[in-house]
């Protein structure tokens, strides 16, 4: 049986391992310093397999032990982002939890896939990559996708068609500085641009940017974890599919895009091994200054990591 390994069994973890045992992709493992809690939802999520007619077996423990022999592991440990706090604020809060859940990673499924959700999402990714010693391919930020989910509801809402005919594209760094690209989001294959005047789609494209902070202030506490979890599980699904699905992920840009070595959101393809190919799109020169710009601000995340950790 596949095994899907889920490092942190918070609101995001917790949704990502229901969605993987829901899809029946195999065992899902849920690991998280909180003993009991780990198990107990695990537990939770076994009992309702008979409600909901899956196969999927779900445990929990607090000891990192039980992600063994995981082929995806999905890190989704960390300080919640709160209102009024900005990505980058979350920088210091998140920047050991990152390291750890590398090193866990490296001891205990040193042959996984990792997909970082953990914010802010494309620094993150780079401390996970870093500390597991993976190659970049095999470490993935699950940002592009939630953005891109979240562009493709707001076309959604403004069309009144069906979600299952939307595709968005939104590349760049998980934040306020996010490219979506409206050209390249379609509805059944018709471009956006060609069904919504110009005036609302950048109204679109500025509540995409904000999208994680409008959910954070309507809740109060905590922050968006149903869309977050479900997007790492569809690219988990990639990997242990070798689909070859073209998904906007975190990776590594290694000079794509005339950028250079820094984690950021790009159409990618994901195979059995990660990240199997990197598709150039043919942007224009204001496309690619506002995503160079964007690449620029994770990179400064990176260097302020790296003063942290000297």
């Amino acid at each position: 049986m596949r095994k899907i390994g889920i490092l942190g069994g918070g609101h995001v973890g917790a949704t990502a391992a229901f969605v993987a045992a829901s899809r029946d992709l195999g065992e899902v493992a849920i690991f998280d310093i909180m003993e009991g809690m780990p198990a107990g939802k695990a537990l939770d999520m076994t009992q309702t397999a008979p409600v909901l007619g899956y196969d999927g077996l779900v445990t929990g423990s607090h000891d990192p032990a039980i992600l063994a022999g995981s082929e995806v592991v999905i890190v989704a440990a960390g300080f919640p982002r709160k209102p009024g706090m900005g990505r980058m604020d979350l920088l210091k809060k998140n920047v050991e939890i990152a390291e750890a859940a590398g090193t866990i990673v490296k001891t205990h499924a040193p042959d996984a896939v990792v997909i970082c959700v953990t914010n802010p999402l494309d620094v993150m990714t780079w401390v996970v990559q870093q500390t597991s010693g993976f190659e970049p391919a095999r470490v993935m930020g699950m940002a592009g996708m939630l953005d891109s989910a979240r562009f493709s509801a707001f076309i959604t809402m403004e069309l009144g068609c069906s979600p299952k005919d939307v595709r968005a594209m939104v590349l760049g760094g998980h934040g306020d500085s996010m490219v979506p690209l409206a050209r390249f989001s379609t509805v059944n294959g018709v471009p956006i641009t060609e069904l919504i005047p110009a005036d609302k789609i950048e109204a679109m494209v500025d509540r995409t940017r904000k999208g994680g902070a409008e959910i954070v202030k309507l809740l109060g506490t905590g922050s968006a974890y149903y869309a977050p979890g479900s997007c790492a599980v569809l690219m988990a699904e990639a990997v242990l599919g070798d689909t070859g699905r073209i998904l906007p992920c975190s990776t590594w840009a290694d000079g794509h895009y005339g950028l250079g070595e820094v984690y950021v959101g790009l159409p990618i393809q994901i195979g059995a091994g990660g990240v199997t190919k990197i598709v150039d799109l043919d942007l224009t020169d204001d496309e690619l200054a506002a995503l160079a710009k964007s690449a620029g601000g994770v990179a400064k995340g990176i260097a302020e990591v790296k003063a942290l950790l000297a």
